[in-house]
């Protein structure tokens, strides 16, 4: 496969191109922060469930490992409506589509917030979930079309800070507030947040083209470019260990009996995020694969730490730290090298992403449900620990056409790749 692709994106938008509007070599600020709180909202939208765990089971009158399902339906729906939306809007406008994604979550977290039913609570988590889709397999494509080619690794961490935004302040805050005020409100927070979203990107946003029909690769042979297969994998057991902990912080938390709330705790995760992402989009267009590589080892000492913690409430921050750091790359570290590996594809390939990230949730949930049943939840760093483990021998093994050496600007110059 040739670097060339790569560029592809930039040729197809044509005089349309919003770069064409801007200096080659300055990043839209004012556009990529729409796409940043877009993020912050759907992260927060999937992850609320996780902080708010135990008031959720007891106000809707459901077990903890039920309401844990509430993060389960969410990623399902991304899962189910990723690959056949992104192929069938491949083509079209990505602004109305952005807007759509914006105005489903501010119904579906309404929803969320007003029925007492927890099948339509269920539903509505699905119907948000699979609007995340449709945006977890857009974002990296319109990142790239807006920003200049050189920069999109850094463009695409800007988009991306809105998760770790998410993990640091968002869910922290949401949990906080529905602590204090119900859990309800904090959904009502969020469907008001959407709407004054829908609003700042009619303003800040500039619209691109959707894909040209001869520049569109089938979507089979994109499974098979090299190096998309590796990176799935990867995205699969990275983002299964990590939702796997997080979706069931609450309950680990208490089994450990460290002396530590379920709020602080996603607040060091966030704050630790923060630090993450700001690495992470100093270093990813010179050392991707470092970063890659690096971040799994910490996260493997982190659970490694919570796993013998015992009632030490140091080592779980500690722990804590090491994860969230770790993890809040992950995303951008991933999608940018899928779409260094896809070039003008990278849509679609990011649709596969989102269904391996959201299989990875559903299972992380799922399977999660069942070890807090049957074993309890001071199992979840060891399974973490083991999934990590291999994810490591994969990301190492995948230094040709995936997980790739060297600065990113000399693989797109390069005639080919190494």
């Amino acid at each position: 496969m040739t670097i060339p692709r790569q560029s592809a994106p930039a040729k197809t938008a044509g005089q349309d191109s919003p770069r064409s509007t801007t200096n080659a070599d300055t990043l839209p600020i004012a556009a990529l922060l729409p796409l940043a709180a877009t993020a912050l909202l759907a992260i927060v939208t999937e992850t609320l469930p996780a902080g708010l765990l135990l008031q959720i089971s007891s106000g809707l009158s459901i077990s903890d490992s039920a309401a844990g399902q509430m993060v389960s339906a969410y990623a399902l729906g991304a899962v189910i409506a990723a690959i056949p939306a992104i192929t069938l809007t491949r083509g079209m406008r990505r602004k109305p589509i952005l807007l759509s994604v914006v105005a489903g979550m501010f119904l579906a977290n309404l929803i969320t917030a007003f029925v007492d039913i927890f099948a339509i609570t269920l539903v509505a988590r699905f119907v948000a979930g699979a609007f995340s889709g449709v945006l977890w397999g857009m974002l990296a494509g319109y990142t790239r079309k807006i920003a200049p080619p050189a920069k999109t690794g850094k463009a695409l961490a800007i988009a991306m800070a809105g998760t770790t935004i998410a993990f640091s302040i968002g869910t922290p805050l949401g949990t906080y507030l529905g602590s204090m005020l119900g859990w309800r409100w904090a959904f009502v927070t969020l469907a008001t947040f959407a709407a004054v979203l829908i609003a700042w990107i009619v303003v800040a946003v500039p619209d691109a083209p959707g894909q040209p029909p001869q520049t569109r690769t089938p979507l089979h042979r994109v499974f098979t470019v090299p190096g998309v297969a590796a990176i799935l994998l990867v995205v699969f057991g990275w983002f299964f260990a990590h939702n796997m902990l997080y979706t069931y912080i609450a309950p680990f938390l208490a089994s450990v009996d460290a002396g530590l709330r379920v709020d602080v705790v996603l607040l060091i995760f966030g704050v630790s995020s923060l630090a993450g992402i700001v690495l992470t989009g100093t270093v990813i267009d010179r050392a991707l694969r470092k970063m890659v590589l690096a971040s799994l080892t910490a996260f493997a000492t982190g659970t490694l730490a919570l796993g013998i913690a015992g009632g030490n409430s140091l080592v779980p921050m500690a722990a804590v730290v090491l994860w969230g750091g770790t993890f809040a790359g992950a995303s951008t570290l991933l999608q940018t090298a899928l779409a260094d590996a896809t070039g003008p594809d990278a849509d679609v390939a990011n649709s596969m992403l989102t269904v391996a990230a959201n299989l990875a949730i559903f299972g992380a949930g799922t399977t999660g449900g069942v070890l807090l049943d049957t074993a309890g939840p001071q199992l979840f760093p060891w399974v973490a620990l083991v999934i990590i483990a291999v994810v490591f021998g994969i990301a190492l093994l995948a230094r040709r056409n995936a997980i790739v050496p060297g600065r990113r600007v000399d693989r797109m110059e390069s005639p080919s790749q190494e």
